[in-house]
């Protein structure tokens, strides 16, 4: 493609934002100028992008209209605050906050519902779904005839990168402080998260479940296009830097045929399936990759219709940067 394009990319220096812009390099994205922005306490440090350091910048004083393209890889709060003013300048925005209704922002994941851009025009808002979202919906898209899945129940394994950079620095010191046999005192977690497992990732509400697990549950069923699919799911907090991990249990209407399963996982764009007898990890497979590792697939024991799974995936990468730059790689081809 000859015509460039001008992006922003907002939260640039996050682990999300940070991977965005790296991706953006690696698939050799039409960028013309790339505006690095952030709020007051980041700005003026800088971002290597195409052999040079780019500045990152404050996004309070950002003209919008000097960009096609943004990427928002900041709180919701920011793309609340921000978002609108993008789209009011005429620039495109992919959002990875899960700040607005699916009215406003579809959900899509270019391996299953790329359609849903296709009745967008003029500047649009288009959401990038969590990384968790994005992982079991890549997985569970290509099963859906297969099974008439009914009912998912997932335990969802997320590394500390989910919760930021903040996330990242606190395993990294408590595991110091451990390994030195120095006093540990938690800091950004409310309790050890080194060598440990936390029952829950955020504040639980009246009825005990985070944000996370309703964010969840709610994109699976728009990008499955089931809006009245049951979903269990719990998010737990893993002592690993990056890369996710779900056990996964799905309820069919129709028996489970494994050959079947396996051949379609097998065919499916965004997955690697793992050989019987083996299985993924996040560390070891995952990081740092661009598929979804989905390894133990099984029938139960006592059940037809059940169908076990288990899946990892790069959170920062595949399961949010990169989803967004294929988002952005759809909206210059058809929108912007």
């Amino acid at each position: 493609m000859s015509q460039s394009f001008d992006i922003a990319v907002i939260g640039a220096t996050g682990t999300v934002g940070e991977t965005i812009v790296q991706i953006l390099e690696e698939r050799d994205f039409p960028v013309g100028e790339l505006h690095l922005l952030a709020s007051a306490e980041s700005a003026g440090s800088s971002v290597p992008f195409r052999g040079k350091n780019v500045r990152v910048r404050e996004v309070d004083a950002f003209d919008f209209s000097r960009v096609r393209l943004a990427f928002f890889a900041a709180g919701p709060a920011v793309s609340l605050s921000f978002a609108p003013r993008a789209l009011q300048a005429g620039c495109s925005v992919v959002d990875l906050s899960g700040a607005f209704p699916a009215d406003q922002a579809p959900q899509v994941v270019p391996e299953i519902n790329a359609a849903r851009l296709a009745g967008l025009s003029g500047a649009c808002l288009v959401a990038s779904p969590s990384p968790s979202a994005t992982a079991l919906a890549l997985v569970l898209a290509p099963l859906q005839d297969l099974l008439d899945i009914q009912r998912v129940d997932v335990t969802a394994c997320l590394a500390v990168s989910t919760v930021g950079r903040e996330g990242v620095s606190e395993l990294a010191r408590q595991t110091a402080e451990l390994l030195n046999v120095r006093p540990l005192e938690p800091r950004f977690f409310d309790r050890q998260v080194a060598f440990n497992v936390l029952a829950q990732v955020g504040t639980p509400d009246a009825d005990g479940h985070v944000a996370l697990e309703k964010r969840l549950i709610l994109e699976l069923r728009q990008l499955l296009g089931l809006p009245l699919l049951k979903v269990a799911a719990s998010c737990v907090q893993v002592p690993v830097f990056f890369g996710d991990s779900f056990s996964v249990s799905l309820q069919g209407a129709r028996d489970v045929d494994l050959q079947a399963i396996n051949e379609r996982l097998e065919a499916a764009a965004g997955i690697e399936l793992v050989e019987a007898g083996d299985y993924p990890t996040p560390v070891g497979d995952a990081v740092g990759q661009d598929v979804v590792y989905v390894g133990r697939v099984r029938g139960s024991m006592d059940d037809p219709k059940q169908l076990g799974l288990w899946l990892v995936s790069d959170n920062a990468r595949k399961g949010a940067a990169l989803n967004a730059v294929q988002l952005g790689e759809l909206l210059i081809k058809d929108h912007v």
